[in-house]
């Protein structure tokens, strides 16, 4: 991947509750000033600005890879929002630029670069055509409306995506359309919203491909065929809708019950409400775990190959999860800030495995232990070893472990049973593994590997 170099420092911005930018580091400044703001006036980075709103309405502490565009350059950004009394602090993990490519600087997974059989195009607030890019006879030409040209077909539930995305101003996939004129083909219709600096709707921009050739990547045979028709592109984006939003109401009207925030509730109510809104937090994060897990099954699934900093990844993870670890008195023994250990693998998708691995450890860990996090590099792999004091796994149970939805007989409501699955498929996918040593009474190592930098 053709990276520019990327901020070694944690950056930092403060968020009113208002979204008015208190306060920010150079790198979050310049954005707010290329935007046309300023120190104390309200966020104009929409994807930050976005991701502030959220955890300030969830009460609860986000991480997440945001994408952004610089003046000259895409950035690629690891957030982390943290709620406070009345702000919220945004530190930025991970800060990567590449240079702009303005054919396809607009696309995101939902909205991939059509192939011979579709096109690209953009329409305004009135669904207008702004620019219509691809070939073949009988495209739309900029200022014709998309209804002139397509005819929307509702789903058997009745439901028109594109229009109900327009409303709520947010992504959608699966529209079908049938084209007008000529020999009237079947269309599926993707596309993502795009905003102004201030955050206004200006359109949608995406991509038109036809309807045979979706369905035919679908209904393809064989093992490949069943995993593409279970985890179609489609299904992170439904699920995103069906369970994402809803929940997060739900857990933000459980925190304002519980907090007592709209008067005093009898004490019984008010925990009832706060075990809702812990329940909706785990239901979040399997939804997470569901849209990843649609990702990496799929056949062409692909991870990015550039240099990583294991030692600082493992440095941030513990940053990430001290507050965790805080809460039952565990201590995590992390690298030096002196440690390096060079890697070739995802920044995203390596701390994505460390934050599984080391909050597990922190999960099965009794109060007042330690979890250590080791370095080690040996026949050309770089290696991450997460140890812990907790009850152990026996020899039978720790290839079962890396199974879907295995949690080994837990009763308790913490936990996917697929996060370690997860974890070894990315591992794998980056060209590393990840094992583990253990036995019952003596705590469990696990390690992470991944190629060294040559």
């Amino acid at each position: 991947m053709n990276m520019l170099p990327a901020h070694s420092d944690v950056i930092t911005a403060t968020v009113s509750a208002e979204g008015v930018l208190l306060s920010a580091d150079g790198p979050v400044l310049a954005l707010q000033h290329d935007a046309g703001g300023d120190l104390g006036d309200a966020l104009l980075v929409p994807q930050l600005a976005a991701l502030a709103r959220l955890c300030w309405r969830l009460k609860v502490i986000l991480s997440r890879p945001v994408i952004a565009a610089g003046q000259d350059v895409d950035l690629d950004l690891w957030v982390r929002a943290e709620p406070g009394d009345d702000v919220v602090e945004l530190s930025i993990l991970d800060w990567r630029e590449r240079p702009l490519h303005p054919r396809t600087a607009f696309l995101d997974p939902l909205v991939e670069k059509p192939g011979h059989d579709g096109w690209s195009w953009q329409i305004d607030t009135q669904m207008r055509f702004v620019t219509v890019d691809g070939d073949g006879p009988g495209l739309p030409g900029p200022g014709a409306r998309l209804t002139a040209h397509l005819k929307l077909l509702a789903a058997e539930s009745g439901e028109m995506p594109i229009l109900e995305a327009l409303a709520e101003r947010r992504p959608f996939a699966g529209q079908r359309a049938r084209a007008v004129h000529g020999a009237g083909e079947d269309l599926i219709l993707s596309g993502i919203p795009l905003f102004d600096i201030t955050g206004r709707l200006m359109g949608y921009r995406g991509i038109a491909t036809m309807a045979e050739a979706v369905e035919e990547a679908v209904d393809v045979e064989g093992e490949e065929g069943e995993i593409a028709a279970s985890f179609s592109p489609l299904f992170g984006r439904r699920l995103d809708r069906a369970l994402r939003q809803p929940l997060g109401r739900i857990i933000a009207n459980a925190d304002t019950i519980s907090g007592q925030l709209e008067g005093p509730l009898r004490e019984d109510y008010a925990a009832y409400a706060a075990d809702i809104g812990s329940a909706g937090r785990h239901l979040m994060e399997l939804v997470d775990d569901l849209a990843d897990l649609q990702a990496i099954d799929r056949p062409d699934f692909t991870v990015a190959r550039e240099e990583v900093d294991l030692a600082d990844i493992a440095r941030r993870t513990a940053g990430l999860l001290a507050v965790k670890a805080a809460d039952r008195h565990i201590r995590i023994d992390a690298p030096r800030m002196d440690e390096q250990l060079l890697a070739i693998g995802e920044f995203r998708r390596a701390l994505q495995v460390m934050v599984n691995l080391l909050g597990n450890a922190l999960r099965y860990s009794p109060e007042g232990s330690m979890v250590w996090v080791r370095l080690e590099n040996e026949d050309g792999m770089a290696r991450v070893v997460v140890a812990d004091q907790g009850r152990g796994i026996a020899l039978d149970d720790q290839e079962r472990i890396f199974d879907k939805f295995e949690r080994l007989g837990r009763e308790d409501s913490h936990g996917s049973g697929l996060g370690l699955y997860i974890s070894r498929k990315l591992a794998r996918a980056m060209g590393g593994e990840i094992t583990v040593e253990s036995a019952p009474g003596q705590g469990a190592r696990f390690i992470f590997t991944m190629p060294a930098r040559p």
